[in-house]
């Protein structure tokens, strides 16, 4: 009994250490003040109404949508094709595999520095293109991991069972390997998304003032005037990120009960 209760308090210090931070700043974003100063004078939507008014921010956040949807459907695809491939025996799979996960730990400086110049001797410098090809270099690590796990728990069999019956193996993974996997395909997505969001390091290097993005504007603001406003983007940020993660959950729970029918 003793024991559950400290594992059970060790659990809620640690939450508690982990959302505090968030608590303390999040009330701000409805302040009608425009200093981020406690006690808050009283509830305004004002901040939220200067992110959709505000060109610099509207512009920021149509572009970080944009930019992630680009990035989420290039670093899925790419994720799918790599991840199949390692599935198989591969020469130099385990090689191969950490090349894939070397931007995880790579510093986004050297890679903001690398792709830069790559870019530029490319000849599609500070574009959206190139945005999105930087945010894909580090989101396609966790598309990887994602669907790599999903795909290790399909059942070789069901493949073959379905290639018996006539399948082509192109039919084979449309009809089975996909639909199997689907669950750490959407993972994998909605991670490469919240990547896209919140990356800032490497845009600072390959964006341009077209390529304004939230996290970036987020950034500026910071340096230049701190605002509610950005405590307002933040809550949009986190009640994003809530709400793709409550939608990857039913999606999980879903797949789990069709797998056991």
């Amino acid at each position: 009994m003793t024991i559950r209760l400290l594992k059970f308090l060790f659990g809620a210090a640690t939450v508690i250490f982990l959302l505090a931070p968030l608590l303390a700043i999040l009330p701000i974003a409805f302040t009608s003040s425009s200093f981020l100063a406690y006690p808050i004078p009283s509830l305004s939507s004002r901040w939220f109404a200067v992110l959709a008014t505000e060109d610099a921010w509207r512009r920021s956040i149509v572009n970080s949508l944009l930019i992630g949807a680009g990035t989420t459907l290039l670093s899925t695809l790419l994720g799918i094709l790599a991840a199949l491939a390692l599935r198989r025996r591969v020469v130099f799979a385990a090689a191969l595999r950490t090349i894939f996960l070397l931007p995880m730990v790579v510093p986004a400086v050297v890679l903001g520095v690398g792709l830069q110049i790559l870019f530029a001797g490319l000849g599609f410098p500070n574009t959206f293109a190139a945005v999105i090809v930087a945010h894909t270099v580090v989101a396609v690590p966790f598309v990887l991991v994602s669907i790599t796990a999903s795909l290790e728990g399909i059942d070789y069999r069901t493949e073959r069972a379905a290639a018996s019956l006539g399948a082509s193996p192109a039919k084979v993974f449309w009809k089975v390997t996909l639909p199997l996997a689907m669950p750490g395909v959407l993972s994998g997505a909605v991670l490469a998304f919240a990547t896209s969001l919140d990356e800032v390091v490497l845009t600072l290097f390959v964006a341009g003032p077209n390529q304004l993005t939230l996290a970036r504007q987020m950034f500026s603001s910071i340096r230049e005037n701190i605002s509610p406003a950005i405590v307002a983007a933040a809550f949009l940020f986190i009640v994003g990120t809530i709400l793709l993660g409550g939608l990857l959950a039913v999606v999980h729970k879903r797949a789990a009960r069709s797998a056991a029918a």
